[in-house]
């Protein structure tokens, strides 16, 4: 084997490595549209109640204090689960009574505590934003959130 490597030795490594790591970056591409399309994502319970709560979330931006799936701020407690935590995952109706309870007391007053802004949602808003979230708590979320406390 030859000690110096030639312009054409390190340009085939070049472009070889090239194609290689994008093969690879394609192949993880259509892999990933995959996984999320045939098996994260519960389509078979989407529907339109969901999609509208999700436009009350993004209305809303409790993004901004929330995370949802590990994703978002900090400032407030996960909502991945919230209803997993509440107990009331498989009773939709009691879902939409606990959420609505503790929308409607927010703001509590409660000095030196985190406070939730009082958003003055619909009844339909509510029910959605619930149904979002119980669709939410029932994804394949691979194990997150990590705890139960969210």
């Amino acid at each position: 084997m030859r000690e110096v490597m030639t312009k054409s030795m390190a340009r085939n490594i070049f472009y070889g490595g090239s194609l290689f790591f994008i093969l690879i970056f394609l192949g993880l591409s259509v892999h990933s549209h995959r996984y999320i399309v045939n098996q994260s994502t519960d389509a078979n319970t989407l529907n339109e109640s969901v999609a509208a709560g999700k436009r009350v979330w993004e209305h809303n931006a409790c993004i901004n204090c929330h995370t949802i799936l590990g994703e978002g701020a900090y400032y407030a407690p996960e909502v991945g689960n919230v209803m997993t935590r509440w107990g009331v995952l498989d009773d939709p109706e009691a879902a939409f009574e606990t959420l609505k309870g503790w929308m409607e007391a927010m703001p509590t007053g409660i000095e030196g505590r985190r406070q939730m802004p009082n958003f003055h949602l619909t009844d339909d808003e509510i029910r959605d934003l619930t149904n979002f979230l119980i669709w939410t708590d029932k994804i394949d979320a691979q194990d997150w959130p990590p705890n139960d406390a969210g």
